[in-house]
């Protein structure tokens, strides 16, 4: 009879200190694992009884995903072994993961519910939004690791590109980075072959895209159009301002900006997406906007920009998400009908703030590394894209004199 146990693969400890849980079956000697598509820390598993502790928010599903995974894997190895006495392990393991566990669409689903323990709010409904979109295709259909093969995603990318999805190419890009990432996690816990990863056979190329910045001029435009100071697109204008003067800061950083993080020189800063700490010393036109919102009776615990209502539970991640959302969509609206306003034919747009700082303090004589710790890149790389731009504004200068 096979001896079958849930256990924690701590030789495959990940950078959160989190572990597999593997299936473990042992027949005359010999040994196979199957990956059950959970993780967990150390310190939230019982080894002795082989279940999760009550410490793990997840305790109780978890025990209760683990107890049928047992139950399912003694039933199949007991249906086999009365069949025939030279059942090996491996059989067991083929069966097992014939009857669920190489599921794609289940997998997935486990996997964007694991992502949500240590990703953003906002990764997590991306990656929930890609596995969507693929049972949707799919019509919910059962659809397992071995169906994912390159002519599949040829099939898929054609479907995303049709008039009916209209995604575009580096939308589509961003899908499949998703499903790559999942197939990656997949064979990292063996459930897949790493020589049937589509991937090695199939790439989808991404487009370069446009970088709008705004010139010194347009610049000024937006700063000296005249806006009713009791209005939304008054603090909008500002905040957009604010963030072409102040190192590029993203709007999540500014709309969640509290005067805790200003000393009436500088900003320190702990940006949302990358978790990276930035201080940024402001100059005056950043300064002058600053000192509009800040009264006798601003606390430290308040928002500089008026945005976050007192109905939003502020400790609630997924709240803030909607609301940062929400408040990035209005702004955005705002700004273009500000540079329509002001006669700027470019799509202005937040983000558009952050290649303004980028480009304007590159032409101004700032080091390259200087303005990507302000920006908090995570690779200079990404910032070298606005030196490239710069550069051919140069050029473009010299070609006058042709």
């Amino acid at each position: 009879m096979a001896t079958i146990k849930v256990i924690l693969k701590e030789n495959k400890k990940d950078i959160n200190g989190e572990m597999p849980l593997y299936l473990r079956i042992i027949k005359d000697r010999k040994t196979k694992f199957i990956s059950l598509g959970y993780k967990i820390k150390e310190k939230d598993w019982n080894e002795a009884q082989s279940t999760v502790k009550k410490s793990h928010p997840e305790a109780a599903r978890l025990n209760n995903f683990i107890a049928h995974k047992i139950a399912e894997a003694q039933g199949l190895s007991l249906e086999m072994e009365t069949a025939s006495k030279y059942v090996e392990p491996k059989s067991i393991k083929e069966a097992i993961l014939g009857k669920s566990s190489v599921s794609f669409l289940k997998y997935a689903d486990a996997y964007v519910e694991m992502s949500k323990l240590t990703n953003t709010v906002g990764t997590y409904k991306r990656y929930k939004a890609v596995v969507s979109k693929i049972r949707a295709y799919l019509i919910n259909k059962d659809f397992t690791f071995n169906d994912l093969t390159p002519a599949f995603l040829k099939a898929y990318e054609k479907h995303l590109r049709s008039k009916e999805i209209n995604n575009t190419s580096n939308t589509i890009h961003a899908n499949f980075k998703v499903i790559r990432r999942i197939i990656t996690e997949a064979i990292n816990e063996e459930i897949m072959p790493f020589e049937k990863n589509p991937f090695l056979r199939y790439q989808v190329k991404s487009e370069k895209t446009t970088v709008d910045f705004l010139t010194e001029e347009e610049l000024i435009k937006i700063e000296s159009l005249e806006l009713n100071p009791n209005s939304m697109k008054f603090h909008h204008r500002n905040m957009f301002i604010f963030a072409c003067y102040a190192g590029g800061l993203r709007i999540s950083d500014l709309i969640t900006l509290k005067w805790s993080s200003f000393d009436g020189e500088r900003l320190l800063v702990k940006t949302r997406k990358t978790g990276t700490s930035v201080s940024i010393k402001l100059p005056s036109k950043a300064l002058d906007i600053i000192n509009i919102y800040k009264t006798q009776s601003s606390e430290e615990d308040e928002y500089i920009f008026p945005f976050i209502k007192s109905t939003v539970d502020v400790n609630d991640p997924e709240s803030m998400h909607t609301c940062i959302s929400r408040v990035t969509a209005y702004t955005n609206k705002d700004l273009k009908d500000i540079a329509k306003a002001v006669k700027i034919e470019k799509k202005v747009h937040f983000h558009t703030s952050r290649h303004t700082f980028a480009t304007r303090a590159l032409r101004k004589g700032a080091r390259i590394e200087y303005v990507s710790k302000l920006m908090a890149h995570e690779s200079i790389k990404t910032t070298q894209i606005y030196t490239k731009i710069v550069s051919k504004e140069l050029d473009d200068a010299m070609d006058l004199f042709n």
